[in-house]
C-alpha cells in the first residue's frame, strides 16, 4: 500500500529570536540553498551561509558539533534568519546585523567574523 502523507517534520525555532538579536539587512527575497550532502533536516537561526564561485548559495558544511573548513571556491555571505527545513531550504539572509553567537547553532570561528565584517557577533 503506498503511503500518500507527508513526513511531519517541524524546526525547532524557539531559540531564533534569541540567535538573531537585531536584524538590520539582508539580500531581498533570501535564496534557495543547495542542501546537497547536508544531513540535519533543519537548518537553524544563525547557521552560516556560504556562496561557491557560481553564485550557488548553501548552508555551511558542519562536522560534528562545529563548522567544517570553508570549502574551497566558496566566500562566506551571511546568516540565516529563521529556521528552515531541508526539505525545502528557502532561507532568509541576514548580511547586516547582531547575531548571539551563544545561542547559534555552531561555534563561530575568529575567521567567519573577519569575513562577515558587518554581521556583531555578541556573548549574551
Amino acid at each position: 500500500m503506498t503511503n500518500l502523507n507527508n513526513e511531519k517534520i517541524t524546526a525547532d525555532t524557539t531559540l531564533d529570536s534569541i540567535v538573531i538579536k537585531h536584524y538590520i539587512f539582508g539580500i531581498e527575497g533570501g535564496r534557495s540553498l543547495d542542501v546537497t550532502g547536508f544531513d540535519p533536516k533543519t537548518i537553524s537561526a544563525g547557521h552560516i551561509v556560504i556562496k561557491s564561485n557560481d553564485d550557488i548559495y548553501k548552508p555551511m558544511p558542519i562536522s560534528g558539533d562545529v563548522y567544517a573548513a570553508l570549502p574551497a571556491n566558496h566566500s562566506y555571505v551571511g546568516v540565516v534568519v529563521a529556521s528552515i527545513l531541508t526539505s525545502k531550504p528557502m532561507a532568509g539572509i541576514m548580511t547586516q546585523g547582531t547575531v548571539n553567537e551563544e545561542a547559534s547553532p555552531y561555534p563561530v570561528t575568529t575567521g567567519i567574523k573577519a569575513a562577515l565584517t558587518h554581521i556583531t557577533f555578541t556573548k549574551d
